[in-house]
């Protein structure tokens, strides 16, 4: 099931998701640019590296253009770049993946996460998960965080709208013969606890994150039906 959105709407969603994936990433995201345009995934560094990503994630650090730090996210149900078992699926029982992550970037105060399908044939990537107001002395999520705006774990998270417009994590579900699509996790290591408001769409939360963002992790998996 695909939503369809007016063109000013698409417009703004495409403004401010661009502001969270970075300058650039949103090639080949929608109908009119092949899938073969996305660029490479980058791999994950230590914090403690202090990997400059300027050039995927431009204008996410705001005016000042301070360092934005890779660091590690896993999962223990896939690899990076493997397929998504089809329990984490629409195919199977739909829950999130359980999922881990390395050292934050020095002065980390919150966490936020955003999954999308960059593959989908629709003008702006597909979201599958937006979740925020993670605290940082939490080290990864359990497996099938129910589909509710404020989870009884971790304490304090709150849960956003995918692009059904439900609330919570909903898995790859791409159309039948279109193809592997890549299903991007992102977290991202904040420098201000935003204490946001359950209920946002990736948009607004781009928005809320806009020039508070100190390291992005990644993790890719992929799934095709």
């Amino acid at each position: 099931m695909i939503e369809t959105t007016s063109s000013s709407m698409r417009g703004r969603m495409r403004i401010g998701i661009a502001w969270i994936l970075g300058s650039g990433l949103l090639s080949g995201c929608g109908g009119d640019r092949p899938a073969t345009d996305r660029l490479p995934e980058r791999q994950g560094t230590s914090a403690k590296s202090g990997t400059v990503q300027g050039d995927a994630h431009s204008g996410l650090a705001g005016p000042t253009e301070r360092t934005i730090m890779n660091f590690d996210l896993t999962s223990s149900a896939f690899t990076k770049g493997s397929k998504i078992p089809r329990r984490h699926t629409g195919d199977g029982e739909d829950l999130s993946p359980p999922l881990a992550w390395g050292e934050l970037p020095a002065g980390s105060l919150t966490l936020a996460l955003i999954v999308d399908d960059p593959d989908a044939p629709t003008p702006e990537p597909w979201i599958h998960w937006v979740f925020y107001n993670l605290k940082t002395d939490v080290s990864g999520l359990s497996e099938g965080v129910p589909p509710v705006e404020k989870p009884a774990k971790p304490p304090g998270a709150v849960q956003g709208k995918n692009s059904w417009g439900g609330i919570g994590y909903r898995g790859p579900a791409p159309p039948r013969g279109h193809g592997v699509h890549h299903y991007r996790f992102r977290l991202y290591a904040l420098d201000k606890s935003l204490d946001l408001k359950p209920g946002l769409d990736a948009n607004a939360l781009a928005r809320a994150i806009h020039g508070h963002v100190l390291g992005v992790a990644e993790l890719q998996g992929t799934y095709e039906r």
